[in-house]
């Protein structure tokens, strides 16, 4: 598992209250320490990447250790911002006197469904594809799998959101041409339709046709070049953190299954809080026994990926002194 450490791009996800943040932490102080400049990220609305650190995180970059930075994305900020950008493209577009109406649809799409998850995929995509960020590392805290799914198949989503609008509302041959240039070309070997070096799309459009459809198609463009990090096993891991229970391993095993179809490189699991072999009384002795039998269960289901066992700490992950500890414990076991 050491080869974690060595990717661009660590995403730690898995059902709520496994303990993926203090893991996503305690790995990124074990990179650090290795001289890795790492940048830690949380995407979970439910921010508690600062409660782990014991510090006050916000939207930008803290330094907390040398070569450690950690960040919580706000949602709801980056759903502004993004509203903010549209609006402002909008005004370049729109006669005035339709403005106020157009506004006040926008800010009805605040609480529509989606629009925090492309918002935050927006903001993710450009932080994974700056190659100028002063990182060697990014490890991402997700927010639970289901919401780790959706954020990872948007891409998809938004390519086709994208033609259905370009395909309703073309209304001369000039964007029916953008249209067919959204389209993959067969037989040519290129990642995407925008790639071709030979063919400009937008050649011969009127300036405003062009830059509508220059804002459509570089969206997609950013989607794209992030999906493609993602896909890559060169640059990319996702690894799941699980407790030996049933429902987190029912979770685990569907987002594994449905990462792994979707060309997501999965490099492991990690299995949180297994009862120390020296715990006694006799509650823990039922509860050891009732786990037996969760781990081979894990070992069945889950035995063609990496399975590292941390044991369950008697007390609550907090702080760096702490993290540093359990990075001793990951280090211990291969990572």
């Amino acid at each position: 598992m050491k080869e974690l450490l060595e990717r661009r791009l660590l995403w730690v996800g898995g059902k709520g209250g496994v303990g993926k943040t203090t893991i996503a932490a305690s790995m990124a102080v074990l990179a650090a320490r290795r001289g890795k400049r790492v940048l830690v990220v949380s995407t979970d609305p439910a921010h508690s990447l600062g409660d782990v650190f014991d510090r006050e995180l916000g939207d930008t970059p803290r330094r907390l250790l040398p070569n450690l930075d950690a960040m919580e994305i706000d949602p709801d900020r980056e759903v502004e911002a993004h509203l903010a950008r549209v609006i402002a493209q909008m005004r370049r577009f729109a006669a005035p006197e339709m403005m106020g109406e157009l506004e006040r649809q926008m800010q009805l799409t605040r609480q529509s469904p989606g629009v925090q998850e492309a918002a935050l995929l927006e903001r993710l995509s450009r932080l994974i594809t700056d190659r100028d960020v002063d990182h060697d590392l990014i490890i991402f805290d997700t927010a639970p799998t289901g919401h780790t799914l959706r954020l990872l198949t948007l891409p998809e989503a938004m390519a086709a959101w994208t033609d259905g609008l370009l395909a309703h509302n073309r209304k001369s041959e000039e964007l029916g041409k953008v249209l067919s240039h959204l389209t993959p070309k067969r037989g040519q070997d290129i990642d995407t339709p925008f790639d071709d070096p030979q063919e400009d799309p937008l050649s011969d459009l009127d300036a405003r046709t062009r830059d509508v459809a220059e804002t459509l198609i570089e969206r997609r463009r950013l989607f794209h070049r992030a999906r493609r990090r993602i896909e890559n096993a060169n640059e990319t891991s996702f690894l799941f953190v699980m407790t030996p229970e049933r429902l987190p391993i029912l979770e685990t095993t569907r987002a594994v299954a449905a990462l792994e179809a979707a060309h997501i490189p999965v490099a492991g699991t990690l299995v949180n809080r297994v009862i120390p072999e020296d715990a006694d009384g006799e509650f823990l002795r039922a509860r050891r026994e009732q786990e037996a039998g969760y781990l081979a269960r894990i070992d069945d289901e889950l035995g063609h990926l990496p399975r590292p066992r941390l044991p369950w700490l008697p007390s609550d992950v907090q702080g760096l002194e702490t993290l540093e500890s359990l990075a001793d414990l990951l280090e211990a076991r291969g990572f």
